[in-house]
């Protein structure tokens, strides 16, 4: 924002949440990846604190779009693009158990000191000023990025 008002640059900011989709790398540190990668090696999913806290989840095809319709903007002001659909980090490990066919396990570990409680982004000025929401559920994207996962770690067939 500096860049554009100093010096009158034609800028955009967006600020991005959790994306997920094939070719996330297999140890990055984050969830999504950490649960996909134990569950289809039968490992124990780790699970920081109690679960409750909160994550949304946006599909990679569905980020590049709201980029694309930023960048086509003529938008100065930051704009959140991720997908406000909420889940606990608990229900996600769930999920991914389900869909992957794993019969892992959840390890309870401590919590990390900056893991925020909530992750959900305020999409409105996406969808007021670029028409832009996510079209990609949970469910879809995930069975998608369990897909490419199960070509790299192998795994249970669902």
């Amino acid at each position: 924002m500096a860049y554009h008002r100093f010096h009158k640059l034609d800028t955009r900011i967006v600020r991005i949440f959790n994306t997920y989709g094939p070719r996330m790398r297999l140890n990055d540190g984050r969830a999504l990846p950490e649960f996909l990668n134990a569950s289809l090696r039968g490992l124990p999913l780790p699970i920081h604190g109690d679960g409750s806290q909160t994550r949304s989840f946006c599909y990679v095809s569905d980020l590049v779009d709201g980029l694309a319709r930023l960048l086509d903007s003529s938008e100065h002001n930051p704009v959140n693009i991720g997908n406000p659909s909420e889940v606990s980090v608990l229900d996600i490990a769930h999920e991914v158990l389900k869909l992957t066919g794993s019969r892992s396990t959840l390890e309870f570990r401590p919590m990390t000191p900056d893991d925020p409680k909530v992750r959900r982004p305020d999409i409105t000025r996406a969808r007021t000023l670029l028409g832009w929401e996510p079209r990609i559920d949970r469910r879809e994207g995930l069975l998608k990025t369990i897909e490419y996962f199960r070509k790299i770690v192998g795994g249970p067939s669902a």
